[in-house]
C-alpha cells in the first residue's frame, strides 16, 4: 500500500485535499507530567495560556498550512507524563517525525527522565532503516520549562549541555516558560529548520485562519490564495503562509500508525522486522 494511501486511512474526511505524502509530518511532545507539555501545545495552536491543570492521557491535534501555495499537514501528539503501555510509546516515537521533550527546571527527576526519553527516541529510531543510535537522525529540542518563576535549580547548565551535545543542527537546549511566551518561537522555529521543513510552520511566521475557511484548502491555488486573502484582511502575499487547526482530530488507529511505520521503513521484506520495535 502506498504512503499517500496509508494517509488518507489515517485521515479520514482529509484526503480530498490530497496533501503529498512528503508534506504530512507529526511532531510528537514527551516529558513527565505537570512539566508544561499541554502548555506548549496550547501556545502552538491557539497561542493561549491555561493556568488549570489538567492531566494529559493523550491529546492529538492537526494543524494544515498553505505555504507559499503548497499545503502541509502537521500532527501534534501531546502525550501523557505516565506511561503504563511502553508498546504505545514506542509506537508514538516511531510515528514522530520531530520532537520536543519537556522538563522543568526546578524538578530533577523530570530532567532525568528526559534523559532517558532521549536515549529511547534514538535507540527506538535506530530501528528504521538500518540506523544506528549514534547515526540517527532525529529532529529533536530538549525545553526547560518553567523559567518565570522563582525557584531553586535542580539541574546544572552542564548537564543540560552534556544531554544535548555540542551540535545544535542535532540537538538544541531552550530555556523558555509557556506562561509568558518566551522562547517559544525560536525554539519552534529552530526545531522545523533542524527538520528541513518550512520556517512559516513556527506560530509567528504564518497567519492564523479561521477553520470556517478550511474550503480554501479544497481550491485552486488562484482561488486559494483570494481566499486567504479574504480571511487574511488584506495585506502581504495572499499566498506566502497560513495556517488552520482542524477541529475534532482523531489519533489514527494502531494499524494505521503500523502501516505507516511499514512504509518509512521502505516496506518489503524488512517491514515486519521494523515493527518488532513496537513490541520488543
Amino acid at each position: 500500500m502506498k504512503l499517500a494511501a496509508v494517509l488518507n486511512k489515517m485521515c479520514p474526511g482529509d484526503s480530498e485535499l490530497s496533501i503529498p505524502a512528503k508534506n504530512c509530518y507529526r511532531m510528537v511532545v514527551l516529558g513527565s507530567s505537570k512539566v508544561g507539555k499541554t502548555a506548549i501545545v496550547s501556545r502552538f495552536l491557539t497561542g493561549r495560556f491555561e493556568d488549570a491543570y489538567t492531566p494529559t492521557i493523550e491529546d492529538f491535534h492537526r494543524k494544515f498550512y498553505s505555504i507559499r501555495g503548497e499545503l502541509y499537514q502537521l500532527d501534534i501528539l501531546d502525550t501523557s507524563g505516565n506511561h503504563p503501555f511502553p508498546a504505545m510509546r514506542r509506537l508514538s516515537i516511531l510515528t514522530g517525525d520531530v520532537f520536543i521533550l519537556v522538563f522543568s527546571l526546578d524538578n530533577r527527576d523530570s530532567f532525568e527522565e528526559v534523559q532517558r526519553l532521549k536515549q529511547q527516541i534514538l535507540d527506538t529510531k535506530s530501528c528504521l532503516k538500518n540506523k544506528t543510535k549514534e547515526n540517527a537522525d532525529v529532529p529533536l529540542v530538549v525545553c526547560g520549562n518553567k523559567g518565570d518563576r522563582d525557584f531553586y535549580r535542580e539541574v546544572e547548565p552542564r548537564e543540560i549541555q552534556q544531554l544535548v551535545g555540542d551540535d545544535p543542527r542535532r540537538c538544541a537546549y531552550f530555556e523558555i516558560s509557556a506562561k509568558r511566551n518566551s522562547s517559544l518561537d525560536e525554539m519552534f522555529r529552530a526545531l522545523f529548520a533542524m527538520a528541513k521543513l518550512p520556517s512559516e510552520m513556527s506560530p509567528d511566521l504564518h497567519r492564523k485562519v479561521s477553520v470556517q475557511y478550511c474550503d480554501a484548502l479544497h481550491s485552486k491555488k488562484a482561488l486559494r490564495a483570494k481566499w486567504l486573502q479574504r480571511a487574511g484582511r488584506g495585506g502581504g502575499d495572499p499566498g506566502d503562509a497560513f495556517g488552520i487547526v482542524a477541529p475534532f482530530a482523531r489519533r489514527p488507529s494502531v494499524h494505521s500508525d503500523l502501516l505507516y511505520i511499514r512504509e518509512k521503513a521502505g516496506g518489503g521484506g524488512q517491514a515486519k522486522d521494523k515493527e518488532r520495535c513496537v513490541i520488543s
